[in-house]
């Protein structure tokens, strides 16, 4: 029998770009069906939005940022990604706390001697963030309008522009550019010259984008790895918020959509901030720990108890008693000092209800489990 020519290099990148398409089309069939199984949390989240217009009382701020927060964490947990995520090494985790402590630090200091770096850091942000919403965007377009082709709808751009893009075809997919247009419409509009208080709904929509993508984009790798970050990141925020100013000042001077917004209620005193906040970092740090729990679930099959659960638990019981413990003593409380400590406790506790100590603490993802 004969035997085929061999591929030519330009046969083989054509080959290959073909291949990437069908696996990015079957990525996103995934994430639609995944978003259809969630959607409930999804419209939750969005009927959350509308709690501005009830009122600005702490008890809707405390229901803001509870639902958004957990729903979040649930959501990221479970969602499905395209692309193997970055994982973190055991090295990095180490040293988060350090590079965060540095970062913090250096905007502390530039605030303290006049230097206000709030737009260009927000300029980065606000583009992530246009390119996040587009992303996270894909799937929940699918879902609305089911019914359409979009696996098959794209739209003719010019050919010059498809060479400087190194596009195989002259197109591009309808619902990757309606999406990014809403995520560059949230960016014009957070730019726009009103009021953060008219507009924070945009910012709080950016930071969310930024969250879910992180969660998808990011993996801890191994048990042992999250540990270590949350272990750091629990010292460097009980040593920010407890020892210093540094993490409420920054918090409050440097605005960019790395926060979770809603107005403050009316009060007699003056306030420095017109808003509560709650900080990317306590739904995304966690919220990485939780994913990985989803990998232990699939890999150990546990007969008394998810991981996942048991996690999502852990996370909803923290963050009751940070928003308790600031409640009751009316000032700033790092969320990490009560999030990171249950977490660990409690998937270790879960691990002893299923027999699965060693096994747990042990973990480390594979690329078939990514």
């Amino acid at each position: 029998m004969g035997q085929s020519p061999p591929e030519s290099e330009d046969d083989k990148l054509k080959r290959l770009k073909v291949e990437r398409l069908v696996e990015i089309e079957a990525g996103e069939v995934r994430r639609q069906q995944r978003v259809s199984e969630d959607k409930l949390g999804y419209l939750f989240i969005l009927m959350l939005q509308l709690l501005p217009l009830i009122g600005n009382e702490r008890a809707y701020s405390i229901l803001y940022f509870f639902g958004l927060a957990v729903t979040t964490v649930y959501l990221g947990g479970r969602q499905e990604v395209i692309d193997v995520p970055e994982k973190i090494s055991q090295s990095s985790a180490i040293y988060a706390p350090v590079f965060a402590s540095v970062s913090i630090g250096a905007l502390y200091c530039l605030l303290k001697v006049g230097i206000d770096p709030t737009a260009l850091y927000a300029i980065g942000v606000t583009v992530f963030g246009a390119l996040a919403i587009s992303d996270i965007g894909v799937p929940i377009l699918r879902n609305i309008f089911s019914k359409y082709d979009f696996a098959n709808a794209e739209v003719k751009i010019p050919k010059q522009l498809a060479n400087t893009l190194k596009l195989e075809r002259s197109s591009l997919p309808l619902d990757g550019l309606i999406t990014l247009f809403v995520g560059v419409l949230c960016t014009f509009v957070y730019w726009s010259p009103v009021s953060m208080e008219q507009k924070f709904l945009v910012s709080n929509a950016i930071a969310w984008a930024l969250g879910m993508v992180s969660l998808g984009a990011i993996s801890l790798g191994s048990y042992q790895t999250g540990a270590l970050f949350l272990a750091g990141l629990f010292c460097y925020d009980a040593f920010w918020v407890f020892g210093t100013d540094v993490m409420m000042t920054v918090a409050m001077k440097v605005e960019a959509p790395v926060k979770f917004l809603y107005t403050a209620p009316p009060s007699d005193v003056p306030r420095d901030y017109p808003f509560s906040v709650l900080g990317l970092g306590d739904v995304v740090i966690p919220g990485l720990f939780v994913r990985l729990m989803t990998k232990v679930d699939d890999v150990l099959q546990p007969k008394n108890l998810s991981y996942f659960s048991a996690a999502t638990v852990a996370y909803v019981t923290g963050l009751a008693m940070c928003f308790g413990a600031n409640e009751i003593y009316h000032n700033g409380q790092p969320a990490l000092f009560y999030l990171d400590p249950l977490l660990l406790g409690g998937t270790l506790a879960c691990a002893a209800l299923n027999d699965q100590v060693s096994e747990v603490w042990n973990f480390k993802e594979t690329e078939n489990d990514t």
